[in-house]
């Protein structure tokens, strides 16, 4: 149920000599060999720094709205429906977490000018000399003001500011028009709106304009009071336009019918589960199968053909369940996080036996979200109250005189663990209090996550995505 941030603080925009928290302001690669530190298991000595290592990613950077957000979506655009160069772009709308009720807004935002560098994954062969040398050399550019933690230039941050009654607990951006978005506020109330003239306005340019901190007033298309009380989960239909779930603390999933230019929604809602709703997934495939997910450590899976009651339930957790996903790439896979640091992956047609494919617990506090790759099927990205977003690959093992080879290539340039999972691809450090994390859909190997202090934005070097060949 780990939800709330709590105390709230509005975020500023950081000056050149501003670091994420593992970062050092001296040079980000160290002289010696590194020793990749662990949270939860490694100390912290008097006098020891943490660094992070720019070769680790192709693109990473920091920025933030306002407030901190506890939800955010991708807005999908038409520059491309797969973009492997920089630069890039992107949209996305958020929900801030303000001191005051009143100070709530939903931020329409476009990060253009994205400018990375792709990295080779294993260490050159060139002597330590020349690399040091290198590092020193790339290393005063992040000192600079317009410098990126992980190469290029900064980005241009571009913001509409709409406001909102109360906290934004929840906000997506539905696929089929992207311009809709819905939003659940702690206020009870479930809103959609259509932004298409915020974002209309925004991608007219990719210069930078003056700041404008206003929160312009917007009446939504359509709000939804038919709830007894705050919730979280909320989802549009990938295969229905427009057709919506929403479901709240008071254990109750009410389906939304798009009527036009607005909604019906069914007066009577779906029961089954023991407790608080906390997320819901639409199937990728079918039109009437949704799932969900709850307090009641269980994962429901609905047919809205067949009445009101889960077509099937099942324990998924021994703590409660807070994100649950599902792949669009393999249909049959949906993964789950819970209350406990663990998350898990089934296979629904299974759902009879045992469905349990996987189950990972190397996070050390709750999970906060999960979400699978669109552009590969056994990629999963975690994130976690411990601070950490990890990635992981579901379908590599491990082989030993593979990783004795591996290991051979970069002894000199780290220290790794012995014992991390072989599906552990990638562990992403520095934010606070994680809240939420999301693949680019258009823009392959590249996740933004929300926390309590930020956004990031992070593209890691090993991630490998295999796309369709271009037609001949």
């Amino acid at each position: 149920m780990t939800r709330s941030l709590k105390n709230p603080k509005k975020l500023k925009r950081k000056n050149k000599t501003s670091k994420k928290e593992e970062a050092s302001t001296s040079s980000p690669v160290p002289s010696a060999p590194a020793k990749v530190w662990q949270p939860g298991v490694d100390e912290m000595e008097e006098g020891e720094e943490l660094q992070f290592d720019p070769s680790a990613y192709n693109y990473l950077r920091g920025f933030n709205i306002g407030w901190p957000c506890l939800s955010f979506d991708v807005v999908q655009d038409s520059l491309g429906l797969v973009r492997t160069e920089f630069p890039h772009t992107l949209y996305g709308v958020a929900g801030t977490q303000a001191d005051q009720q009143s100070a709530n807004y939903i931020g329409i935002f476009k990060l253009s000018k994205i400018t990375g560098r792709k990295r080779a994954l294993l260490p050159s062969s060139k002597n330590n000399d020349e690399e040091m040398e290198d590092d020193d050399s790339s290393s005063s550019d992040e000192d600079d003001e317009i410098a990126d933690e992980a190469g290029g230039n900064a980005p241009v941050l571009q913001i509409k500011r709409i406001a909102h009654q109360g906290c934004v607990n929840r906000i997506r951006s539905m696929t089929q028009k992207p311009h809709i978005c819905a939003t659940w506020g702690d206020t009870g109330f479930v809103q959609v709106w259509d932004f298409s003239a915020h974002l209309n306005s925004l991608a007219e340019s990719d210069e930078p304009i003056n700041r404008d901190d206003t929160i312009h007033k917007q009446t939504p298309i359509f709000k939804f009071g038919g709830h007894k009380d705050e919730g979280y989960a909320i989802d549009w239909s990938p295969v229905v336009p427009g057709r919506l779930v929403s479901g709240d603390c008071n254990k109750c999933i009410y389906l939304w019918e798009p009527t036009g230019d607005s909604w019906k929604v069914d007066s009577t809602p779906f029961m089954g589960h023991g407790a608080s709703v906390e997320d819901l997934q639409w199937s990728p495939t079918e039109a009437n199968i949704f799932a969900s997910s709850s307090v009641d450590r269980k994962v429901a899976i609905w047919d809205t053909r067949e009445g009101k009651r889960p077509k099937f339930i099942f324990k998924a957790h021994d703590a409660d369940v807070n994100v649950i996903s599902w792949n669009r790439l393999a249909s049959c896979m949906i993964a789950s996080g819970g209350d406990d640091g663990t998350f898990s992956i089934r296979d629904l047609r299974q759902i009879k036996d045992d469905s349990l494919v996987a189950h990972f617990k190397y996070h050390k506090e709750p999970i906060t979200s999960v979400e699978w790759s669109p552009h590969e099927a056994s990629t999963l990205a975690v994130s976690s109250a411990d601070h950490q977003l990890t990635i992981w690959d579901l379908s590599l093992e491990r082989d030993e005189e593979e990783e004795a080879e591996f290991k051979a290539k970069v002894k000199e340039h780290v220290n790794a663990p012995e014992d991390l999972p072989p599906q552990l691809l990638f562990v992403h450090q520095g934010q606070k209090d994680l809240k939420e994390l999301h693949w680019h859909p258009q823009i392959p190997g590249m996740i933004i996550s929300t926390a309590a202090d930020g956004f990031n934005v992070l593209m890691p070097t090993n991630i490998d995505v295999t796309l369709p060949s271009a037609p001949s």
